[in-house]
């Protein structure tokens, strides 16, 4: 339930671009028990707020909840500005900072003129002023003026929450268009999609057609086109799309059979005014477009600079071999000596052929050859992967620093910005990116726009796992647009003579399964049954493995699907009372059909960059919380990342979920010591070779498949994935 204080803001403790505010608040009146105590007392509080203004009079909406750092605060969902009424809190208010040049002589002076309604006067006729002694018309304008700002903003805010927009958006809406907005909106509320940051199409053409808004209404299939593009270049992934699929989908959103005059017309504009780019029979959304353009621009560049010499190059490599006791094959030697010497490189091979080995030779003969001591090779040098998990591997078996890509381009969550941009470089290198298969046409561009020009950069990765969750696929246009030198290594170094993961992950990228997948291995097993049989023989086997010392940290369990009785969501219900199990030890509660105990392992489904935590994290319930032991009366859960303390509260929950069992896709950039894939013909629709390849490479020292062969064998002969529409490698080729 909501509830109120009345009082006076004093200051702010922080303030952020986006107008979120943590401050100091003298409370008058609340209508709530709980805070009576806080009357004439300050309380800190936090919120969306469009202006305050220290020492005047507010009504905040909301609740007071418990902050673990901070301690108690009101959370402010909505509030109110509070004209003074009394006669001395009337001249206090027009004496404040808000009125420069108007003393609280001056402010005495318009009040005993004009009365305790004063400020009521003037809104309704400025002319009254000119009774005030002593007032000039140039004072007495401001006045006026400051007064209408002052209850402009407060009503513009108002307005639009009450189309049913939050506080948060309404006030990035009003920080947009200022005395404009309400005009804005009431000519084209579709043009809030574009200029306001967060706010969908969706949202807004609700409010529209709640409002009145014709269904062909020219403003609405206009947006709608624009929303399509852009929603179905994430959806799919491609870069562009021709004329009809974008008709065809738009018909959809919009909910109605367009006229084709009608979208022909809209598209025509969106075209002229360069939101939508036409190329050939190709049409790009804008953005993604010069994502193209720039990157392929950018890689042209660095593949023609001319290649870097160092004289003794092979005897420095000679010499690393013998000090290490490691002799490379003569493509391992090549993709060291191509890394070091061209500014542009990719080093590309499946598990167990020696890319981390080529990495940490790399970086180590960088050093020698330029005679680098530690902390200069740390000024130069840049390790970066797509993912948490992906960051914290490289980091392990190189021994040195490493970071997200977000990380180390300074993203902020609030602004969706990067702090590393064209604008502001970074001073790196010698940048070796390691799983560029997970990385997206997007997030490409805007590691290159923060790099220098004349950098190294090495891209580290698998051709043949899945493309990126994001639009293009960014490594497959790399590697066969044959622009950009290459290495592919081939050759397996196997633990033992009696290993298979790695032959394994070979026969099904070459398409050519061997009998021996049906064969034990070392570190290799396919245990053949029924479908029906899988979730108990899942069981079984997690039991054995548990009773073998090992841990639910150390065992992952990956299918392709969510439902269906092999689903995802099914057997982590199933493997919960495995690995963790009911006890009166262990604290739990109910969310939607799902039950959470201390001890349960779960995934993070969303960033959290504040919190250092990123979608694909695993992690483990620590501690619950129960809402009578909480002081701010809610569920809370706090799950350990690696030692990192995170709390959750209810409006948090849905951002994680079990992992006893992920999805393939979840599972990329991570390894994990023992793999278990169940394989059914009841997941056909997601048995493909790319899938089934990535699941596999994720094994580190055990693989075992749980299942039907013909599943397993469906998926390998099927490489039928989709394949996307981009057209970065044509723009390679073009500029070679």
């Amino acid at each position: 339930m909501k509830h109120y204080i009345k009082g006076t803001y004093r200051k702010s403790i922080f303030q952020s671009s986006q107008g979120y505010v943590i401050g100091i608040f003298k409370v008058r009146e609340t209508d709530d028990e709980s805070l009576k105590d806080y009357i004439n007392k300050t309380i800190t509080f936090t919120g969306y707020f469009h202006e305050l203004t220290e020492e005047d009079h507010y009504i905040f909406y909301g609740e007071g909840v418990d902050h673990p750092k901070y301690g108690f605060q009101f959370q402010v969902s909505g509030y109110e500005k509070v004209k003074p009424e009394d006669k001395d809190g009337v001249i206090a208010f027009l004496s404040s900072d808000l009125f420069p040049g108007i003393g609280e002589k001056q402010a005495t002076l318009i009040v005993e003129t004009l009365g305790e309604k004063a400020l009521d006067k003037i809104l309704e006729d400025a002319s009254c002023l000119s009774l005030v002694p002593k007032l000039s018309s140039k004072k007495a304008k401001k006045v006026y003026d400051t007064l209408v700002k002052y209850e402009e903003s407060h009503k513009t805010i108002v307005y639009l929450t009450e189309l049913g927009f939050s506080m948060k958006d309404a006030l990035h809406i009003y920080n947009t268009y200022k005395s404009f907005t309400i005009e804005t909106l009431e000519h084209n509320i579709y043009r809030v999609m574009n200029e306001v940051d967060d706010i969908s199409f969706l949202k807004l053409d609700a409010i529209a057609l709640s409002q009145g808004m014709e269904k062909e209404d020219e403003r609405r299939v206009k947006a709608g086109i624009l929303y399509t593009i852009q929603s179905l270049t994430f959806q799919t992934g491609n870069t562009y799309f021709s004329k009809q699929e974008l008709y065809e989908e738009t018909c959809k959103n919009l909910k109605l059979q367009l006229e084709e005059n009608l979208f022909t017309s809209q598209f025509q504009e969106l075209i002229d005014e360069e939101e939508i780019v036409e190329e050939e029979d190709r049409y790009y959304e804008k953005e993604m477009y010069q994502c193209e353009v720039e990157v392929a621009d950018q890689i042209q560049f660095l593949c023609h600079l001319p290649q870097i010499k160092y004289k003794k190059m092979k005897k420095v490599l000679e010499e690393y071999e013998q000090s290490c006791g490691v002799v490379y094959n003569e493509k391992q030697k090549e993709a060291i000596i191509q890394a070091l010497t061209n500014h542009c490189s990719i080093i590309t091979g499946g598990p167990g052929t020696g890319k981390t080995t080529i990495v940490k030779a790399l970086i180590e003969l960088y050093q020698k050859l330029n005679n680098l001591n530690y902390d200069q090779l740390m000024e130069e040098l840049r390790l970066l992967a797509p993912t948490g998990r992906a960051s914290k591997r490289m980091s392990e078996t190189t021994l040195l620093p490493a970071s997200t890509i977000h990380r180390f381009l300074k993203w902020n969550k609030e602004t969706n910005e990067f702090g590393i941009n064209a604008y502001h470089k970074d001073d790196g290198k010698l940048i070796i990116v390691d799983e560029v298969s997970m990385i997206d046409l997007p997030l490409l561009h805007s590691l290159l726009d923060g790099l220098k020009k004349q950098i190294q950069i090495v891209f580290v990765g698998d051709y043949n796992q899945l493309p990126s969750v994001g639009p293009g696929q960014v490594l497959r246009d790399f590697i066969e647009s044959e622009t950009i030198p290459m290495v592919e290594l081939d050759l397996l170094y196997r633990q033992d003579e009696n290993s298979y993961i790695p032959t394994l992950a070979q026969e099904i990228k070459n398409n050519a399964l061997s009998e021996n997948y049906l064969k034990e291995k070392s570190d290799y097993t396919f245990l053949k049954c029924h479908s029906e049989s899988i979730r108990n023989n899942l069981k079984t086997i997690c039991k054995q493995i548990l009773e073998k010392g090992y841990t639910d940290k150390q065992v992952q369990v990956m299918v392709p699907m969510y439902r269906g009785m092999n689903g995802i969501d099914q057997l982590n219900k199933e493997l919960q009372e495995v690995f963790n199990p009911k006890d009166p030890s262990k604290r739990e509660f109910h969310y939607g059909d799902v039950i959470y105990r201390e001890r349960d392992k779960v995934l993070q489904l969303v960033n959290m960059p504040d919190e250092n935590v990123f979608n694909g994290d695993i992690g483990t319930i620590e501690r619950i919380l129960y809402e009578n032991e909480s002081p701010n009366k809610k569920k809370e859960i706090y799950i350990d990342y690696d030692g990192m303390l995170v709390k959750y509260e209810p409006k948090d929950f849905s951002s994680v979920k079990h992992a006893f069992v992920i999805t393939i896709h979840k599972s990329q950039g991570s390894e994990f010591p023992i793999v278990i894939m169940p394989l059914c013909m009841s997941y056909h629709r997601m048995l493909y070779r790319k899938l089934i390849y990535t699941g596999i490479t994720r094994a580190k020292k055990k693989l075992i498949l749980l299942g039907e062969p013909q599943a397993f064998l469906e998926s390998v002969h099927n490489s039928q994935e989709q394949i996307r529409k981009t057209t970065l490698k044509e723009r390679l080729n073009m500029k070679k």
